[in-house]
C-alpha cells in the first residue's frame, strides 16, 4: 500500500502562473518535488487555497497525485500578508476533506510558516507527524524589511512554536540551519540540509546564436538577464545601477528583465516594476534595458541560453532556483553572497558572489566575465557539472524521502472540527 502524504502549501500553488508577486521558487519548489515523489511511489494530495470563483474542489493532476482547493476566506486573490486570519478555517476545510474521503495520511509536509501551523494543528488533532521546509523565515525578513514587513507580528512567534512541534525540518542551505538555530533555538538534530532542484526536462543547453535567433535579440550584444519575481528584496534595481555604472565607463551591455505579473509589462499594476522603470529613465538608459514582462516557463530557457550572465542580487534569498536554471542552461552566474546563492553559485568557478547592494562592485565583476571568453567557457561547463551532480529534482526527492522514512509512525486520535488560533 502506498505511503500518502499532505502536502500543505496556502499560499503557493504548484498550478498557479509563475512570475507574480506571490508566486515563484515555493510553487516551483511545490510542484517538482511533489512529482518526484510519486515516481517514487508516493500517493500526494496538495492543500493550498481557493483564490478563485469556480475552481474545482480537487483537481486530478497526475496518477496519485492531487491537487484540493481548500476554503480559506473569500475565494479571491489576497496577498500572502493578510492570510493568517483565515489558517483555522483552511485547518477545519482540510479535515472535512479528510472526513468525507475517509483519508488516512502518515505524512504532512508543510511549506512556509501558516502552513506550518496548520500542520501543527492537524498533528495535534490528528496525530500525524509533519516536516516542514520554511521557504523564508519572519526573523530574516523583519531584520531587512522592518517597518516595511506586513506580516503580522506575530510571525515569529509561531515559527518557534513549529520549530519545536515539528518532527523534522529541512533546511534549503547552511545559512538556512545556521538562522534556525540562532534565532529559533531549533535543535540540530531536527535539522537536514536539502536543496532546490532544477527540472533537467525544462532547464538545458541551448546553442546562443539558435536561443538569441528565436527572441529576436542581436548576437553581437552582450546580455545580462536578470530574471524572477518584480519585489524589492530581489535587488532589481542594484542590477539596473550596475549597468548604469558600466555605461558611464563606456562598457556597453543589455540588460533583459524577466518577471512580472503580466505578459506584457505594466507598471500601473506593479508598484514594483514602476519603481524600476523610473529608475531606468532617470539614469538615461532606456536604450540598455529591456523589460518584457512575464514569459511561459518552455520559453525562460532561451532567455537563460540567449544571455551571456545571469545576474541576481537579492538582500535574502533563502534558496533561490532561477541560479540552478541559469546554471543548468550553461551560463555563469553572479550573485549576492547571501542565503543560497552562495550555497549553489561557486565562487570563481561556476560564477562569482558580490555584496546584494554595491552595484559598482556588481559592474566590476560583470565586465571582468564578459570580457574572459575563455572564462566564460570554463564557468559554463563548471555550472552543467555541478547542478547535474548536485541540484536535480530526483538528488532532492531522494534526500526527501530519506527524511521521511525517519518520521514517527501517525498516532490514532478523534478528530474535533472547529480550530482557534491559539497565543504563540
Amino acid at each position: 500500500m502506498k505511503t500518502r502524504i499532505a502536502f500543505i502549501s496556502e499560499h503557493a500553488s504548484p498550478l498557479a502562473t509563475l512570475g507574480g508577486v506571490d508566486s515563484g521558487g515555493q510553487n516551483v519548489y511545490v510542484a517538482e518535488l511533489s512529482k518526484h515523489l510519486v515516481e517514487l511511489g508516493y500517493e500526494i494530495d496538495i492543500f493550498t487555497r481557493c483564490d478563485q470563483e469556480n475552481l474545482p474542489h480537487v483537481v486530478y493532476w497526475e496518477k496519485s497525485l492531487r491537487v484540493v482547493h481548500v476554503q480559506a476566506g473569500p475565494a479571491v486573490s489576497l496577498p500572502k500578508e493578510e492570510l493568517w486570519q483565515y489558517m483555522p478555517q483552511f485547518t477545519d476545510s482540510i479535515i472535512s476533506f479528510i472526513q468525507q474521503e475517509n483519508l488516512t495520511y502518515e505524512i504532512i509536509h508543510a511549506n512556509f510558516w501558516m502552513s506550518g501551523w496548520v500542520a501543527s494543528e492537524l498533528k495535534e488533532t490528528l496525530g500525524i507527524p509533519f516536516i516542514i521546509t520554511f521557504h523564508a523565515l519572519g526573523y530574516i525578513r523583519r531584520l531587512y524589511h522592518q517597518e516595511e514587513d506586513k506580516f503580522p507580528a506575530i510571525r515569529i512567534e509561531i515559527e518557534k512554536g513549529i520549530v519545536q512541534t515539528a518532527d523534522k525540518i529541512i533546511a534549503e542551505c547552511p545559512q538556512d540551519k545556521d538562522d534556525l538555530m540562532n534565532f529559533y533555538q531549533a535543535s540540530p538534530d531536527k535539522i537536514t540540509i536539502i536543496p532546490c532542484g532544477f527540472s533537467k526536462k525544462e532547464f538545458y543547453p541551448v546553442s546562443k546564436k539558435y536561443a538569441r535567433k528565436k527572441l529576436h535579440l542581436d548576437n553581437s550584444e552582450k546580455i545580462v538577464l536578470q530574471l524572477g519575481r518584480m519585489v524589492p528584496r530581489k535587488g532589481i534595481d542594484n542590477v539596473i545601477r550596475a549597468v548604469v555604472q558600466l555605461k558611464q565607463t563606456g562598457y556597453d551591455v543589455r540588460l533583459i528583465i524577466v518577471g512580472g505579473d503580466t505578459d506584457t509589462p505594466d507598471p500601473a499594476l506593479s508598484p514594483e516594476l514602476s519603481r524600476l522603470m523610473n529608475i531606468v529613465k532617470l539614469e538615461n538608459i532606456n536604450d540598455s534595458v529591456d523589460f518584457v514582462g512575464r514569459k511561459d516557463r518552455q520559453v525562460l530557457k532561451y532567455y537563460y541560453s540567449a544571455a551571456d550572465v545571469f545576474v541576481t542580487t537579492p538582500w535574502y534569498e533563502p534558496f533561490g532556483i532561477t541560479p540552478l536554471e541559469a546554471m543548468a542552461c550553461g551560463t555563469p552566474v553572479i550573485g549576492s553572497n547571501v542565503g543560497g546563492i552562495k550555497y549553489s553559485v561557486e565562487d570563481g568557478k561556476t560564477g562569482f558572489l558580490v555584496p546584494p547592494d554595491k552595484p559598482e562592485e556588481l559592474a566590476i565583476k560583470i565586465k571582468w566575465l564578459l570580457s574572459d571568453r575563455d572564462l566564460m567557457r570554463t564557468m559554463k561547463l563548471n555550472s552543467i557539472h555541478r547542478v547535474n551532480a548536485m541540484f536535480t529534482w530526483k538528488n532532492v526527492s531522494d534526500l526527501v524521502a530519506e527524511q521521511y522514512h525517519l518520521l514517527p509512525k501517525p498516532l490514532k486520535i478523534p478528530v474535533i472540527i472547529n480550530t482557534e488560533i491559539k497565543a504563540a
